[in-house]
């Protein structure tokens, strides 16, 4: 499965989150150790769900084009 992914760095951190299963939150002190945190955390929401029988959200990726401001 592929999830969307949010990095935002504050304060010396970079927190990622996944939209779509909510409260699924992580963070690192680089970019590379959020993202590897995050994997966990997606994997054990997914695993906490399926044993507690909570469904699993579908994901999808959209592509938009927006407009350049003038």
């Amino acid at each position: 499965m592929r999830y969307v992914v949010t990095l935002e760095e504050e304060d010396g951190w970079v927190i990622a989150e996944c939209p779509s299963l909510p409260g699924c939150v992580s963070q690192g002190r680089t970019r590379e150790e959020a993202i590897a945190n995050i994997r966990d955390a997606i994997e054990l929401s997914l695993e906490t769900r399926a044993a507690n029988g909570i469904p699993i959200p579908e994901s999808i990726e959209v592509e938009v084009s927006a407009a350049r401001a003038a």
